[in-house]
């Protein structure tokens, strides 16, 4: 089950996390805003992309759109958003609920500039009534992401 392993990501990467369960669904940008009492940009959304061969995801602020220009300069090649039963494969979390924490297997993950706007972020935390609070930088720490700008500002 998904929300069982970002529970066992933050019980073994960082035990001071611990993440809030809402009776309210956080599933859309939106919703999660409204549930956690926090502006729209704080959400931070994983998208789960392919490039190429490659499937990344990048989490970016909630309010933001990716930049097809600017994702294709920055990974070499045109992005697709990856359908509702591969994202669930590949990070063992259901849309609504993707996040970059406890996944089943290594996969890269960017953290956009768009972030940084931000003091702290509100992540998904696996299921789409579950999220994390935490800093943009402690987020891309936690996860091993890599900075981009690949955001429409």
């Amino acid at each position: 089950m998904s929300r069982e392993s970002v529970l066992e990501f933050f019980e073994t990467n960082a035990p001071d996390i611990e993440p809030v369960v809402l009776t309210d669904s956080t599933a859309t940008v939106a919703e999660a805003a409204q549930a956690l009492r926090v502006q729209e940009g704080q959400i931070a959304k994983t998208l789960a992309l392919k490039v190429g061969d490659e499937r990344i995801l990048v989490v970016m602020a909630g309010t933001e759109r990716l930049d097809n220009r600017k994702t294709k300069d920055t990974f070499g090649n045109r992005p697709r958003m990856l359908p509702a039963e591969e994202v669930l494969e590949l990070t063992s979390h259901p849309v609504g609920g993707v996040c970059p924490f406890g996944l089943p297997q290594p996969v890269k993950v960017f953290c956009d500039t768009s972030l940084r706007a931000f003091d702290v972020v509100w992540p998904a935390a696996g299921d789409r009534n579950s999220s994390v609070c935490l800093t943009p930088d402690r987020l891309a720490d936690l996860v091993g992401a890599e900075w981009v700008d690949v955001s429409r500002h």
